[in-house]
């Protein structure tokens, strides 16, 4: 990239889709969003070459913003459940995109980085994304908390979230039995942090047909990508 211009490439890498698009500093799109299909097996390298080729068709950007499905910390990845722990644990992602794409980049986990382009900032606002596994995000004030890896947990007969509420899931048990699991995780989770409000958010929220909590509602799957604008708010 010789001929930079200020904008953010957002990546949200996804355990069945790998998506990015460049969005300016408050967020908005400034190209269209692109998607290709996650490659099976996923180890660093491959991802890493996978956003290559995809940031050489969008506009110039000068910064990086990367969600990422798992625990992340200091630009490194400490766990990757749907990609491979074993072939991520320690990857220094932010430094060899930014290596690799010719700008800075910063890394966070990929619900926090959707929470960033839906909270309203006002209370403790929560994000429960739907994908290939579940994520988690929570915000008091507009400001993130520390990350609980809540995917991981036991909810029921010794089911992780993820395993409750992930793809497999959905596909084993059917859409009606799925959304009784969604609908008991937003009690649990109500009963756990009292939050003010909680977004839906992930592939698989467009399956969600329970009647929400005046407290619960939908949220724009292109948050994962129009939230990168805030690793960028502070230095």
């Amino acid at each position: 990239m010789t001929d930079k211009a200020a904008g953010i490439l957002a990546i949200d890498v996804g355990g069945t889709g790998l998506k990015c698009a460049v969005i300016d500093d408050h967020g908005t799109m400034i190209s269209e969003r692109e998607r290709v299909d996650t490659p099976h097996p996923c180890p660093p390298q491959v991802l890493v070459e996978a956003y290559a080729g995809m940031a050489a068709k969008h506009p110039a950007f000068d910064r990086i913003s990367i969600g990422f499905p798992g625990v992340v910390r200091n630009g490194k990845v400490l766990t990757a459940p749907n990609l491979g722990t074993e072939l991520w644990e320690g990857f220094a992602l932010a430094d060899t995109l930014s290596a690799r794409l010719g700008a800075p980049a910063r890394l966070i986990n990929d619900a926090e980085m959707q929470g960033y382009g839906i909270v309203s900032g006002k209370g403790v606002e929560m994000v429960l994304t739907l994908g290939t596994g579940a994520g988690t995000a929570l915000f008091r004030d507009g400001d993130l908390m520390p990350h609980m890896e809540l995917a991981h947990h036991p909810v029921h007969d010794n089911l992780t979230y993820d395993e409750y509420l992930g793809v497999a899931a959905y596909e084993k048990h059917g859409k009606k039995h799925w959304n009784h699991h969604v609908q008991r995780v937003i009690e649990l989770l109500y009963v756990l942090l009292h939050y003010d409000h909680l977004y839906l958010g992930g592939g698989n929220a467009k399956h969600v047909e329970i009647d929400l909590p005046a407290n619960v509602s939908l949220a724009d799957n292109d948050a994962g990508l129009t939230g990168g604008a805030a690793l960028w708010r502070k230095p």
